[in-house]
């Protein structure tokens, strides 16, 4: 960890070129949903290629860009498309655009994912506000020679995803009409979706939804010191005693259909920043 001072550096001082705004927020999006994007004033876009040590981004759905200007008054940094393991990255490669959006000055940063259901009581299409997350990635971003210009040896983690802003986001559901739900998120590396066993074992210690994203995101900005909202579209339904084989087509059809609930919250979190 003690060159990546110098690589966060790097990667801003070509952002620089083109965008000299001080950012407030960042903004990761996920699968099917960046189109929240397109109510960004931009300011400036940068393929991920542009910026060195960027990886790029592979998996269906993500654009690979960085998209820079104003959206509700607010200066953000928005990540169209993000890194996986499954796609052959390390942790700290895939939450390295955080440590870019953090030197950029961002305060907060929202993530949002696709997952799995596995909590009975969520339906496709609904949202949850991640309260909690359970770290099953086999990996962490934070792991090496700390520096401590960059955050603490050992970040606390017993609030990761900021209680104000999981508040005014489930205020935001109630207020549109949409059903939101607050649960725990686990992380797993994928790419294979999990068997009736797993989902039962996943269930069994206390996680709602499971997806293959965000957690190394939310570590590093905790790192960081950012407040962090992180949001999850259920696009599939995980319940062992009635699983059917996943089809990625439908599961980018029911992101795609959520994105009008994600991008309410989004604008309203951000209007009351």
């Amino acid at each position: 960890m003690l060159d990546l001072a110098n690589r966060v550096s790097q990667a801003v001082e070509v952002v620089r070129n083109d965008w000299r705004g001080t950012a407030r927020v960042g903004i990761i999006l996920g699968t099917g949903l960046g189109s929240v994007a397109e109510r960004i004033e931009t300011e400036a876009t940068i393929d991920y290629e542009a910026i060195p040590h960027f990886p790029r981004s592979t998996s269906v759905g993500h654009a690979g860009q960085l998209v820079c200007g104003r959206i509700e008054g607010q200066a953000v940094v928005a990540m169209e498309g993000r890194f996986h393991a499954y796609e052959g990255y390390s942790y700290d490669q895939i939450a390295f655009p955080v440590r870019v959006m953090k030197a950029l000055g961002a305060e907060f940063l929202i993530v949002s994912n696709a997952c799995g259901g596995m909590n009975p009581q969520h339906a496709c299409g609904d949202i949850l506000v991640i309260d909690d997350h359970i770290n099953l990635m086999n990996g962490n971003p934070l792991i090496g020679i700390n520096d401590d210009n960059l955050g603490p040896r050992f970040p606390d983690m017993c609030r990761p995803y900021d209680p104000v802003l999981i508040d005014r986001a489930l205020e935001i559901a109630r207020r549109e009409n949409f059903t939101a739900h607050k649960g725990v998120y686990v992380g797993v590396t994928g790419p294979n979706l999990e068997t009736r066993a797993e989902y039962r074992f996943l269930r069994a210690i206390g996680a709602d939804v499971v997806g293959m994203s965000t957690v190394p995101e939310v570590l590093v900005a905790v790192h960081a010191g950012m407040r962090v909202l992180g949001l999850s579209v259920i696009t599939d339904l995980c319940l062992p005693d009635a699983l059917k084989p996943a089809k990625i087509e439908e599961i980018l059809a029911i992101a795609a259909g959520a994105e009008p609930k994600l991008r309410a919250i989004v604008l309203g979190v951000l209007a009351s920043l």
